[in-house]
């Protein structure tokens, strides 16, 4: 049986709730202990159901335990998800036959089956979204609970498709259930760690380059729309960027960085730092994947090694979650990667878009002033 081998990053099991409570008209049920029910509530901070199984349901079958909830949730006119953990898929039990009577959507996502991107694609796909020619304007992916950015990212690339007056479609995962069925035939992405797969991919959103690149496509292909606002509004963020950020070069020397992220927060990073501070990126601890970026990268599983990664790659500033601010030492310190637990967010900041990348520069210069490590 796999194990759960990386206590960084959530399951399987996180990810398929991550995206069915992003949907309006669907109740998701986490079923299995509360342990497994309380971790993707306070990640996700949606409104999540669970059947709370103890011992005594382990031994005798959980199916009495779980058609109370499911008739609690009968009412409500939502599509049920059931979302099943590892005590469950364990013990085998036919949980498709016991809610034969319900029209229930069932994932079997335990965490050993994978990491969050896996539970957060397979969910995604038993939902069977489609695409309609008939569909105005662009779908936007991407878009996932677990993501601390995911609020700011998607009221940023609606702004961006606005000036450029193209219509958003469906946004995945963060839209009503019926309008996946009528998704348009194209779609932009703001995390491509949570890529839905839908339409054509016309680009991300992530950086200046690829933003430039992802709206001059947009504009080919929308004949209608008008993309030279957001093309002026990009040139004028690039400009200011660069000019602040010389004047902070004038005062430091280039800082040295370590990245611990999903590979499309962590390669946007290390492309923005190097572009406008000629950082020193030494290395990419991914969360998700083994590497496939150009720098010095490798997929970490685990504090101790994500600390030792720290004092061996001695960097000026850390990019990464709650564990390696733990760990960072004097180093300055940036968070771009959940969990971000100890510290209040309220506003919706994005890190795609035009204001993604001003708001991450700035994160980024503030954390370098606090923690001036080197000097000319």
């Amino acid at each position: 049986m796999p194990e759960c081998d990386n206590p960084l990053w959530p399951c399987a099991m996180t990810g398929a709730a991550a995206c069915l409570a992003g949907f309006e008209g669907v109740s998701v049920v986490i079923h299995g202990s509360s342990g497994c029910y309380y971790y993707p509530t306070t990640l996700l901070h949606a409104p999540l159901h669970g059947t709370f199984i103890l011992e005594n349901e382990v031994i005798f079958g959980s199916e009495e335990r779980l058609r109370e909830v499911i008739g609690g949730l009968s009412g409500t006119g939502n599509r049920i998800a059931v979302i099943t953990t590892c005590v469950p898929a364990i013990l085998g039990e036919d949980i498709q036959s016991m809610l034969a009577e319900h029209d229930v959507l069932l994932v079997d996502s335990p965490g050993f089956s994978g990491d969050v991107e896996t539970g957060y694609t397979k969910a995604l796909s038993l939902l069977a979204p489609q695409t309609d020619a008939a569909a105005e304007g662009v779908n936007i992916d991407g878009i996932c609970l677990l993501d601390p950015f995911y609020k700011g990212n998607l009221q940023e690339i609606r702004r961006l498709l606005a000036l450029a007056s193209i219509p958003v479609a469906t946004v995945f995962c963060r839209d009503a259930l019926k309008k996946t069925g009528a998704a348009a035939t194209c779609t932009i992405g703001t995390n491509a760690d949570f890529s839905s797969g839908v339409g054509k991919y016309l680009g991300g959103s992530l950086g200046s380059g690829t933003l430039r690149a992802t709206f001059e496509r947009l504009g080919a292909v929308f004949e209608e729309s008008d993309t030279s606002p957001v093309l002026r509004e990009l040139s004028l963020m690039e400009e200011e960027t660069v000019r602040v950020c010389d004047k902070f070069l004038r005062r430091f020397d280039p800082p040295s960085v370590v990245i611990f992220a999903g590979a499309s927060y962590a390669e946007f990073a290390a492309e923005a730092l190097e572009h406008f501070l000629d950082a020193d990126v030494r290395f990419i601890g991914l969360r998700n994947q083994d590497s496939t970026l150009h720098y010095p990268a490798a997929r970490v599983t685990g504090l101790k090694e994500a600390q030792q990664l720290i004092e061996v790659h001695n960097p000026d500033l850390v990019l990464g979650s709650s564990f390696e601010r733990s760990v960072r030492g004097n180093r300055a310190f940036l968070g771009i990667t959940p969990p971000l637990r100890g510290v209040v967010r309220l506003a919706p900041v994005p890190l795609a878009g035009i204001n993604g990348t001003l708001f991450f520069m700035e994160q980024v210069l503030n954390a370098c002033m606090d923690h001036p490590r080197t000097q000319p």
